[in-house]
């Protein structure tokens, strides 16, 4: 839930400056788009994890960023290995 608040805000502010924080929050998108499409079935996002792992460095945090920013990496890495375990 906080994820759905922060992402788009710190895509807003650090965007600019973190252009790939763009795809993130568009891989995001996707990733919610698919829960919400497979309802009670665990939907497919082997490759959105992928991509988000390789686009964030294994969601390593810039030095240059605010804690929202190191938030989101950090909840997003937790549901990744939520989802892959």
């Amino acid at each position: 839930k906080k994820l759905k608040l922060f992402v788009p805000v710190v895509d807003r502010v650090h965007g600019a400056n973190h252009p790939e924080f763009h795809d993130v929050r568009r891989l995001f998108d996707e990733i919610n788009r698919k829960v919400k499409e497979a309802g009670a079935e665990k939907p497919d996002l082997d490759n959105e994890f992928k991509q988000l792992r390789e686009i964030t460095g294994n969601y390593t945090v810039p030095g240059d960023v605010c804690e929202s920013y190191e938030a989101v990496y950090h909840m997003l890495a937790e549901v990744d290995e939520a989802y892959r375990a």
